[in-house]
């Protein structure tokens, strides 16, 4: 988290669990070995807390902190699938043309 503001509400909002329980309230106390997870906007990130710092330090000595147990996940494709191609100058698409087209991006999905 950029900030402890931001860390809170995301506490707040139930996006933080630890050591598999959610946790209600931004000042739960963590130790060295807890483990995180945290619900980002498209990942989920599970750490553990190694250690604490004495005082504020640079981001390169916080990383030092926690060690990082998410193992990468590929990225989903597009659910879309590759859009359906028209002729250049062939205008819009008939009733009919939509249909089919539609149906072509359906059967990519299933």
């Amino acid at each position: 988290m950029r900030t402890r503001t931001a860390a809170a509400a995301l506490v707040a909002s139930g996006h933080v669990r630890l050591n598999g329980v959610r946790v209600e309230a931004p000042s739960r106390l963590v130790r060295p070995g807890d483990m995180l997870t945290i619900a980002l906007d498209r990942r989920v990130r599970v750490m553990k807390v190694s250690s604490f710092a004495p005082r504020r330090g640079s981001a390169e000595a916080a990383a030092g902190l926690y060690e990082e147990q998410t193992v990468d996940q590929p990225t989903p494709a597009d659910p879309s699938g590759p859009a359906p191609v028209r002729e250049p100058g062939t205008g819009r698409p008939a009733k009919r043309e939509r249909r089919m087209l539609d149906g072509l991006t359906k059967r990519n999905e299933s």
